[in-house]
């Protein structure tokens, strides 16, 4: 049993994967833990940051908080919303968190993941805390 369990969440992601994390996560959590949702919003690449209004930006992100925020009261977890690389930034806040435990969804891999490596994949291979990769 965990006592401090970050379950990384990608809203982009309409397959259920989400809710399952979160239900593992509860599983695994011992009495009083800590269990907190975070969405890493990825930075819009240059040349298309220009094309893009900052109130549809402010727009979104408020839109990634008020969910994020819905689904931790669900469970009983807290939410956080950063900015940065998925993989790396997960990594990040578990260890300036002191978490135990990453329980993260993975999907199933193809040509693209093969090349470049998935979020999941970057997690497990260096996480400094246990990882539950949900299939």
């Amino acid at each position: 049993m965990y006592s401090n369990i970050l379950v990384p969440i990608a809203l982009d992601n309409e397959d259920g994967r989400a809710e399952q994390a979160m239900e593992i996560a509860k599983g695994l959590a011992r009495e009083g833990a800590t269990i907190t949702l975070l969405h890493v919003v990825e930075s819009v690449p240059s040349y298309a940051i220009s094309y893009i209004s900052s109130d549809i930006l402010a727009a979104t992100r408020t839109g990634i908080e008020t969910e994020m925020a819905r689904l931790a009261s669900d469970i009983g977890a807290t939410s956080v919303v950063i900015d940065g690389h998925s993989g790396r930034s997960i990594l990040d806040y578990a260890e300036e968190q002191g978490c135990d435990l990453i329980v993260i969804a993975s999907h199933r891999p193809g040509m693209q993941t093969l090349l470049l490596g998935s979020t999941a994949t970057h997690v497990v291979r260096h996480a400094q805390c246990s990882v539950h990769v949900l299939r």
